[in-house]
């Protein structure tokens, strides 16, 4: 009886609520192993228990006072307007191995690593470690559907898990052992005293794991009941991502183009399986509806962690100035310059027509779906809410005691428009884990690198800009499309936790000094974060730091700061070097 391996590693009960049939709302810690794994619908639990290890972007909004922002705020993208927020220590290389605040992605990689390797130890029969050889209480039956095979596709979501907990590990740590059917007591120092693989090995085996999972599980399920549930595209998606982050400069120091074309061809082969499929995964036909419409009915989301029926999001993200909210992620001017004009061209280049005292006039319509400015509206025009946005100087939506902004932005993805301040409501939000924009990105990226310009890379990233209804990418150089896809990423994907990483394997910050960058444009500076300021008088309004030249004001910004190569990945957490040595530490920490 094992009571205790189980009560360490489950949390009873689980966010989930959109795929009741499938993924079971709560889980009995205190159970047996013994107890656990003969009962079909308490294995089903576990399994789902494991679940609470995907990755979270929105968790952070129930900690306001240190997390409660976009982690977009660690890059030039955003600032946190509240001094106790992590992020910004962070951008500044604040934190050491013994303090950092944000290492728990390493234990939370352990743990639900573990839970995978023990769930596999005794559902699969042929698992060596199993106790039982032979027997599994799962059914592996033949019987049509989405649970034809259940015990194959059982297995095959735990090792999804399992992988994608690999990549985390990686992601913000580098180099990471391989804990493949291996489950390790945390607290055991002889069995964490473990050698890290490569980063690149690592992510290789990721992409291997993929490999033999992904046509064992439904491409898509057809029951949306099953909505939330791994599937075969999640795994084409992960081996794209991973082998993406292979490719690039951080894990593939000698530029190998062969690695570049393997993660063409896992972006192309999703590509291929999805054209072929009865539901294919498609671009949400409206980009700023496709982050707060009912999250199971879109057809461009392939995995997103549970749905959160919540209105944190909208609280800590709404200008400070609408009642009880506290607006306190600020999109930097850095971030809003980097939008093209309507025209496609970028706000400095000839004939953009861009208009310093008109900033968001003929934009990118992303611009207008991403980011408060001031003038923006917003508000329930029946319920008398209705105003514009005000960040001029002792504007409503300046600045407070307990929130404001700091650049003269505030950040609207994900907000849901049907926010009444006056009843605050909840909505059905939920983190995206992979969409299908991203792998039409990835892919535009990994040919032109692999390949150079050729057309199908450009069709790519063409096809996402046709969503928003931007001319298309034609003509260009390999270094031109580079610097294109490069910030169509930066746009596309915002605040969904993929600036900070991409910055990181592109290794776009060697060489970079604070001084030397102001020679660029505000939208290429990664150290420098720059501001709007609008003042009104004799009722006119004036807009400072959104003009092309770089003479603006940085009130209360402060300059980034990036070592080489200390930066480029998190610290492994003191505690766990003094108990497993043979982990060693990353470079600078």
């Amino acid at each position: 009886m094992k009571r205790a391996i189980i009560a360490l590693l489950l949390v009873a009960g689980c966010m989930f609520s959109a795929c009741e049939k499938f993924l079971d709302k709560e889980y009995d810690a205190s159970l047996s192993e013994e107890k656990v794994f003969n009962n079909a619908t308490l294995t089903r639990q576990f399994l789902t228990n494991i679940y609470v290890n995907l990755p979270d972007g929105l968790g952070i909004y129930n900690d306001p006072q240190f997390l409660g922002a976009s982690r977009d705020c660690m890059t030039d993208n955003a600032v946190s307007y509240w001094g106790l927020h992590y992020y910004t220590k962070i951008a500044t290389d604040g934190y050491s191995a013994a303090d950092h605040p944000l290492l728990g992605f390493w234990n939370n990689s352990f743990t639900g690593i573990r839970k995978c390797n023990q769930f596999l130890k005794y559902v699969d029969p042929d698992n060596p470690q199993n106790p039982k050889p032979g027997f599994s209480i799962i059914s592996n039956d033949a019987v049509g559907g989405d649970d034809d095979h259940l015990r194959d596709r059982y297995l095959a979501e735990a090792r999804f898990i399992r992988a994608l907990l690999h990549f985390e590990l990686v992601a913000y740590f580098g180099d990471a052992p391989i804990l493949e059917d291996k489950i390790l007591d945390m607290d055991d120092q002889g069995a964490m005293n473990l050698t890290r693989s490569k980063a690149a090995d690592v992510l290789a085996w990721v992409a291997a794991q993929c490999d033999q999972i992904k046509d064992v599980l439904p491409f898509r399920y057809t029951s949306d009941g099953n909505w939330g549930r791994i599937n075969g595209a999640a795994a084409y998606a992960l081996k794209s991502r991973a082998l993406l982050y292979r490719a690039s400069a951080l894990n593939n120091t000698s530029n190998d183009k062969n690695w570049w074309a393997a993660a063409a061809q896992a972006a192309k082969d999703f590509i291929d399986k999805n054209n072929g499929s009865a539901r294919p995964y498609t671009l949400y036909s409206n980009y700023q509806k496709a982050f707060y419409e009912t999250p199971y009915q879109n057809n461009e989301v392939i995995l997103s962690r549970s749905i959160w029926y919540t209105n944190l999001l909208e609280i800590n993200l709404l200008p400070f100035g609408f009642s009880g909210c506290a607006g306190r992620t600020n999109p930097t001017q850095n971030f809003v310059d980097s939008y093209e004009m309507k025209n496609g061209r970028f706000i400095d280049e000839s004939g953009s027509g861009y208009d310093p005292q008109h900033p968001y006039d003929n934009r990118d319509p992303r611009l207008e779906a991403s980011i408060f400015h001031h003038g923006s509206v917003w508000g329930r025009a029946d319920y008398n809410e209705q105003r514009a946005v005000d960040v001029s100087v002792g504007g409503p939506d300046y600045r407070g005691d307990m929130g404001g902004t700091f650049t003269g932005y505030y950040l609207k993805k994900f907000v849901n428009p049907d926010m009444v301040m006056q009843d605050k409501k909840t909505f059905a939000h939920a983190w995206v884990i992979y969409r299908y924009a991203e792998i039409l990105l990835n892919y535009a990226e990994a040919l032109n690198e692999a390949e150079g310009p050729v057309s199908a890379a450009f069709n790519a990233v063409n096809a996402v800009r046709a969503r928003v209804s931007m001319p298309p990418y034609s003509g260009m150089t390999q270094e031109q499309l580079r610097k294109r896809i490069r910030n169509e990423r930066r746009i596309e994907l915002s605040f969904e936790d993929h600036r900070f990483f991409d910055l990181r394997r592109w290794k776009a910050y060697e060489g970079v000094t604070a001084s030397a960058e102001r020679s660029k444009p505000r939208y290429e500076q990664l150290l420098n974060i720059y501001v709007t300021s609008v003042s009104k008088a004799g009722g006119s309004t004036t807009f400072g730091g959104t003009g092309i030249g770089n003479n603006l004001t940085d009130e209360n910004i402060v300059t980034r700061v990036f070592n080489s190569p200390k930066n480029y990945v998190f610290p492994v957490p003191y505690a766990e070097t003094q108990k497993a040595p043979n982990l060693g530490q990353n470079a600078g920490w």
